[in-house]
């Protein structure tokens, strides 16, 4: 795919990274999928994939010295994607198995969703299929997307008290969570865009688009 953009896939141990490559792949773009940060520094844009524990995660970028790489990717103004646990991780903490850290980057704090919904109702945890989003704001992502698209989740874990100018999603389970993050060059879904079939790859689509742009 010669002139095709160049995208790093961190490999931090954390799985999933044959799906996310080839779905990167399917929206035009080279997917290079790396664990060093030499390799993300030569991508024209990186994903930060993510199944599993928020702890073990951290851990694992800490432990690669990856934290800092990506870090400095975002710092260097390249696009960043984040996926599930990509999202999660660019917050300080989550309330995860003794309060790991993250990057710090973003406002907000990741948490449980509650056993109840608002209305009283039981709420089964994780949340597991699909479900709609509804975008808003005024991201270059947003341009090549509807705005309402249905996706597939897979957490336990939701974002709260993020800044409502970054929350650019927005969906529904037992009450109104954040389904994505948009900050200048960062980009981070809750969901599984590779696991969303039409739907993940019109965001892929427009991510491969933003990164060429």
């Amino acid at each position: 795919m010669a002139g095709s953009p160049r995208i790093a896939i961190l490999d931090y141990g954390a799985g999933n990274l044959r799906s996310v490559a080839k779905a990167v792949e399917r929206s035009g773009a080279q997917a290079d999928v790396c664990s060093d940060a030499s390799a993300l520094r030569l991508a024209d844009a990186m994903v930060l994939p993510g199944v599993g524990a928020f702890a073990d995660a951290a851990e694992q970028l800490a432990a690669k010295q990856l934290d800092d790489a990506v870090r400095d990717e975002i710092a260097s103004g390249r696009p960043y994607l984040g996926l599930c646990l990509g999202l999660q991780l660019l917050f300080a903490d989550s309330d995860e198995h003794g309060q790991p850290k993250g990057l710090g980057l973003l406002r907000g704090r990741v948490r449980r969703f509650p056993d109840r919904a608002a209305d009283g109702s039981r709420l089964l945890v994780p949340h597991i299929g699909w479900n709609h989003v509804r975008w808003h704001g005024d991201h270059p992502m947003l341009e090549r997307m509807p705005e309402r698209d249905i996706y597939y989740f897979v957490h336990s874990y939701r974002v709260e008290g993020a800044d409502p100018a970054e929350a650019v999603g927005t969906a529904e389970y037992g009450d109104a969570f954040t389904a994505a993050i948009a900050r200048e060059n960062v980009f981070a879904v809750q969901f599984h865009p590779e696991k969303s079939q039409g739907a993940g790859k019109r965001l892929l689509d427009a991510f491969t688009a933003w990164v060429t742009s």
